[in-house]
């Protein structure tokens, strides 16, 4: 509770150094690209391009996810530990108008590349696994919903040229449950065994 208390005074004090935070809240479309270069930079890196795993490149991200996750950061229905420890103090000062400019700003940007090189062995078998699943644990095709070259569509997220590792994380949070906002997700890495869990997000890495 008082790291959580202490973040959101940070935030705050970044928000009005960016000249962004009035009261309590932002309220105008227009800060979101000023907030995206200015705040959210540090750690999704200029225009989405993220170069650490520990923050997801957001760059050509769909617009109607990435409204989706920032409210679901500002309602806690996020509650990994990634969450509670760098969005949720985040989100919590955003409005609709701004969290719908963030997204519409992300989506415009252009996808950060696939990282070349891995291991082709994984890679293949990720590749086949997201074009036609793994009939035998039921596991759907990921291109079904993602996309057949992972650019996302819609509520579902691009996951090309994603971090190796974040992808990793999320379908561990998935499995554990504390990211309990796609119930599809949550099933499908109680699926995936270790190996294939590892071949799909070096697959996704390389594209």
């Amino acid at each position: 509770m008082k790291n959580t208390f202490a973040l959101r005074l940070l935030t705050m004090a970044m928000l009005a150094a960016a000249g962004l935070a009035s009261t309590a809240t932002l309220s105008y479309a227009q800060n979101g690209e000023k907030l995206a270069q200015q705040l959210c930079a540090s750690c999704h890196g200029p225009g989405g391009h993220s170069e650490s795993p520990m923050f997801p490149r957001l760059a050509g991200q769909t617009q109607e996810y990435l409204e989706n996750q920032l409210h679901s950061f500002h309602n806690h229905a996020r509650g990994e530990t990634d969450a509670r420890s760098y969005m949720w103090a985040m989100a919590s000062q955003l409005d609709d108008a701004t969290i719908k400019s963030l997204a519409e700003y992300y989506s415009h940007q252009t996808p950060t590349p696939g990282t070349p090189g891995g291991n082709p062995a994984l890679i293949a078998k990720g590749e086949d696994i997201f074009h036609h699943g793994v009939p035998s644990a039921g596991v759907p095709a990921c291109a079904s919903c993602h996309g057949a070259e992972a650019q996302g569509m819609g509520q579902f997220p691009r996951l090309a040229g994603q971090h190796e590792e974040y992808l990793l994380r999320q379908l561990g949070v998935f499995k554990n449950g504390t990211r309990a906002n796609a119930p599809m997700m949550t099933a499908v890495a109680h699926a995936l065994n270790g190996e294939e869990a590892q071949a799909v997000a070096a697959y996704l890495n390389s594209k």
